[in-house]
């Protein structure tokens, strides 16, 4: 859908988008609507509403269902359900449509004109007689009445088909050379007929006699044109009883009062094309004039400009749908274009969701953006230094500012600002340096009064998996909160870890140990040097850094190593004097002094196989039973540690309280053990 504004009159065009090719088969069309987002935003009013080359004409039935659509190539007509949004039929023909008009309110009956003289009857199931005309026709007119069809042909002639009858009747003569158009009065039935001479005449159908002539080449505005010929009448369209319209090869149309010979208001289309249609609205007094470049909409009795319609192809016929701000277009591409326009009207009721869609797209409106040029305010101008260009056509006025050329914006930029693409390249610099300290641990900035407490609200509800949700939110919030800012502030409110009622509060000094304290203190080192380093590279990539600030750099960076330095001499020395302090040790039971029980020992005796236990000999009992010579028995002892014999005990414990407490289950198996007594084959209880 594509919207334009002419006039600041919205109209929607439903028929844009792309089109996929008739010869594709219909997998291949499903794969591109899935593939191709513009195929999928568009709006298909009514399916395959299109003709295989051309669209010569369109209407709509009485009954507003059905609309018809002739074309080429090949030639054929499409009838298409409203109610279904969908076609109904196709037909092939064997020659183009000139013009075809209704014979009923539905699509029942319908004659077509053809350009090889013939005139078709079709019916609902087809193509019902066929009949052909002396002269080539031109135009087509149905007297509802006496069901005489009417033929303007390219001779004086308009002739005519009784359908009742089905036989030719006597024809209308006229003082012209050839007829162009005709048209019926609904409300007295008089018959209008446009010539190639300029003149309008009408005919009563009851007498057939001429009613009179009027002639378009009186008016005024002939005299300014510099013709050779008279102008032709190439449409016309009854207004009422008494207003007629009258359209020309030269693009105007003329509003006349049937009863007067000049013309009311006359409307030029300014493209010096022939008038093809003319429609007039049935609750506005607006006109619809369409020649084979534009649709122009304009006020019956001012003739001002309303909108206009300009799809870029040439435009063979226009079908407005009653009561609404649809209207269709037959043109010489293969789509029939589809028009929407809110102001005329609402939508008809087969498609009444267009109108919460166009009410959408109002709501949604985005501020117009061109990429070719620069919106600049009258402020920016004069920092610029173009204010002199006011005026000029290199500045276009719009709102509260102006319009520039986007090539010339950057080139008075550049000159009004010489410095501004070394800021530029800083910030990037700067924004690619906070990009990469995000990935780094970042150190989170604590207070100086009750540091350790902030920490703890901090990170010990963080790695607390208990703690709920409103909990850690409480701790999180509890430092920015005004009603305890004070107790990270003011000195008075510092925590003495020394006193007797803190002692007593918590017998757990603190969570957070020396560990903890000394990764704090790594990690604030740390990003103390990447700041400095940081500032460093960016003072090597600015070609506008001093010396000075270079040497700033250098200095810090060797203090911050000298300071390292001495923390790890510190620390060096800690671990010395840990080393040269006295230890003490815990005596067990059997153990002297000097002596510590190996573990690893333990466990490589339990390794041990059984020819070196042999050799060791200090876990073997030996026990002769009968003193003879091989009969003797040997039983090894297994050193065990501390923590094993506790298990064996308490296991040997477990089972001696289970063999207390268990419950036999001989009482109940007693009654199934017991043999049953019979007597006389019976079972005795």
């Amino acid at each position: 859908m594509q919207v334009s504004a002419p006039n600041r009159v919205k109209i929607y065009n439903l028929s844009a988008g792309k089109s996929l090719p008739e010869w594709l088969s219909d997998r291949k069309k499903r794969s591109l609507r899935k593939q191709d987002v513009d195929i999928q935003r568009r709006i298909e009013l009514v399916q395959d509403f299109e003709m295989p080359t051309v669209s010569h004409c369109i209407q709509l039935s009485a009954d507003g269902q059905y609309i018809y659509v002739a074309g080429t190539y090949k030639p054929c007509i499409k009838c298409y359900d409203v109610n279904q949004m969908s076609m109904k039929f196709e037909r092939g023909l064997d020659s183009d449509v000139v013009q075809f008009q209704f014979l009923s309110d539905d699509y029942t009956k319908i004659a077509f004109l053809q350009c090889d003289r013939y005139i078709e009857f079709h019916s609902q199931f087809g193509r019902y007689y066929r009949t052909r005309v002396p002269k080539y026709g031109r135009d087509l007119a149905f007297h509802n009445n006496n069901c005489d069809l009417y033929v303007a042909s390219v001779s004086p002639e308009v002739y005519r088909i009784n359908l009742e009858q089905g036989r030719f009747l006597k024809p209308v003569v006229t003082n012209a050379i050839e007829v162009k158009c005709c048209e019926f009065n609904d409300h007295h039935q008089l018959l209008a007929c446009g010539t190639s001479e300029g003149h309008v005449e009408c005919f009563d159908p009851r007498s057939r006699t001429r009613a009179g002539i009027l002639d378009t080449a009186l008016s005024k505005h002939v005299e300014d044109l510099s013709l050779n010929g008279v102008p032709e009448v190439t449409a016309l369209k009854y207004r009422g009883p008494l207003e007629l319209a009258v359209g020309t090869s030269t693009g105007h149309i003329l509003l006349y009062d049937i009863r007067s010979d000049k013309p009311l208001v006359v409307k030029d289309h300014m493209y010096e094309l022939p008038i093809k249609k003319i429609i007039f609205h049935e609750h506005l007094d607006l006109v619809m004039s369409m020649d084979t470049k534009i649709v122009k909409l304009w006020d019956r009795t001012t003739g001002k400009a309303y909108t206009s319609i300009e799809p870029g192809i040439g435009l063979n016929d226009i079908c407005v749908v009653p009561g609404s701000g649809l209207i269709f277009l037959a043109n010489e591409g293969q789509k029939v274009l589809t028009y929407y326009i809110p102001s005329l009207g609402t939508a008809p009721k087969w498609c009444s969701f267009l109108d919460n869609l166009t009410e959408e797209l109002e709501e949604s409106s985005t501020a117009t953006v061109y990429d070719d040029y620069k919106f600049v305010t009258r402020k920016e101008l004069d920092d610029l230094g173009l204010t002199h260009l006011i005026g000029s056509n290199l500045l276009r006025a719009f709102m509260h500012g102006f319009f520039l050329d986007i090539r010339l914006y950057h080139r008075a930029k550049a000159l009004a600002e010489p410095f501004a693409f070394e800021e530029y390249r800083k910030s990037k610099i700067r924004e690619k340096i906070e990009s990469e300290r995000a990935n780094r641990v970042n150190v989170k900035k604590l207070p100086k009064v009750n540091k350790e407490l902030a920490q703890k609200l901090i990170d010990v509800h963080e790695g607390d998996a208990d703690v709920t949700k409103v909990k850690l939110k409480a701790g999180r919030t509890l430092l920015k909160d005004d009603r305890f800012s004070a107790m990270f502030v003011n000195p008075d409110f510092q925590i003495d870890k020394e006193s007797e009622e803190y002692k007593l509060l918590n017998p757990i000094v603190s969570k957070l140990d020396k560990a903890k304290q000394k990764h704090q203190e790594k990690l604030e080192l740390k990003q103390q040097f990447d700041e400095i380093e940081d500032d460093d590279m960016t003072g090597r990539h600015s070609d506008s850094s001093s010396d000075d600030e270079h040497t700033w750099t250098l200095k810090d960076k060797q203090e911050l190593r000298k300071h390292q330095f001495e923390q790890r001499e510190a620390r060096r020395a800690e671990r010395a004097e840990r080393k040269s302090r006295p230890k003490f040790y815990e005596m067990k039971d059997g153990q002297e002094y000097g002596k510590t029980v190996d573990a690893q020992k333990i466990r490589n005796e339990k390794k041990m196989s059984l020819a070196e236990r042999l050799a060791s000999g200090d876990d073997i009992t030996m026990i002769d039973k009968s003193g003879r010579l091989g009969n003797q028995e040997f039983s090894f002892t297994m050193k065990r540690n501390e923590k094993e014999v506790h298990h064996e005990n308490e296991r040997k414990a477990h089972h001696a309280e289970r063999r207390k407490i268990r419950r036999s289950a001989g009482q109940i198996t007693q009654s199934f053990n017991k043999k049953s007594n019979f007597f006389m084959g019976k079972r005795k209880t």
